[in-house]
């Protein structure tokens, strides 16, 4: 199948649609959350599953042979549909990324959504609906930021920079982690995703991910490398093409950041 422009746009056009709705209800519902434990360790809350079948209910209603990959699943697992006919299109959704967050209605959560053909990232949305901002991208063209061009910059590191990880190292933390708080600003945004649309906009200079799942970085991924960032894992090899129909929620690792800081980190990293 040859994309066309317009095929894209259409993809684009339903992602924002359907981002906009869900980011709606989470905020509707933020109020009166109702927490439950899933896999022993990660939060789960009934906006998370509203969200989603808004999301699915949206893009099915559009493009009913596409297939889906969403977080929020049955008996913790995540939610798989395959897809029908002969063009084998994903929709990667993460209906709430920061929903720990959410829990404890700190306002930086987002909904995540990309469409995937051929392994690849083709349409990218991540939108925080507390500050109404939305990022976008299609593949071949630029990351924008409520509908104007970002990119990730040149900073280098420096204790001026901010930097993303993660906040929580179960198996106890890694050397490259002091190392990293030694020469940058350490962050943690409690969402992945939107650390990977601050890269796109410069705001970071770079991301670290010991373990997202692939809803995570899909979206963002595309939109930081859209707008002019590196995308790889730990080794330097990078994340996608990437094989949905067999992958059942294994965690990843994912290094975003400027092309000026990217190899630095690989080094540090290693």
């Amino acid at each position: 199948m040859d994309l066309e422009q317009r095929d894209l746009s259409e993809m684009l056009e339903a992602a924002v649609v359907a981002a906009r709705l869900a980011g709606q209800k989470a905020i509707e519902e933020i109020d009166s959350v109702k927490i439950t434990i899933k896999n022993g360790n990660e939060i789960a809350t009934q906006a998370d599953v509203m969200c989603q079948k808004i999301i699915i209910d949206t893009v099915k209603s559009r493009f009913p042979d596409h297939g889906f990959i969403a977080e929020e699943g049955a008996d913790g697992k995540l939610f798989k549909q395959l897809p029908r006919g002969d063009e084998k299109f994903w929709w990667v959704i993460d209906p709430i990324d920061g929903t720990n967050n959410f829990a404890h209605k700190l306002l930086f959560f987002c909904v995540s959504i990309a469409v995937v053909y051929k392994g690849e990232p083709l349409v990218g949305v991540i939108f925080n609906p507390a500050t109404d901002s939305i990022f976008t991208a299609v593949s071949g063209g630029d990351a924008q930021l409520n509908g104007r061009r970002i990119e990730s910059g040149d900073e280098k590191l420096s204790l001026f920079a901010g930097v993303g990880m993660d906040s929580c190292f179960d198996k106890g933390v890694p050397g490259w982690v002091d190392k990293i708080m030694q020469i940058s600003k350490c962050r943690n945004m409690g969402s992945t995703a939107l650390q990977l649309a601050y890269v796109a906009s410069g705001g970071l200079a770079a991301t670290i991910a010991t373990c997202p799942k692939i809803w995570d970085i899909a979206a963002g991924a595309l939109i930081a490398e859209c707008a002019g960032a590196k995308v790889t894992n730990f080794a330097g090899r990078k994340i996608f093409p990437f094989d949905l129909e067999s992958y059942n929620g294994e965690p990843l690792e994912a290094l975003a950041a400027n092309k000026k800081v990217h190899p630095e980190l690989l080094k540090i990293l290693k």
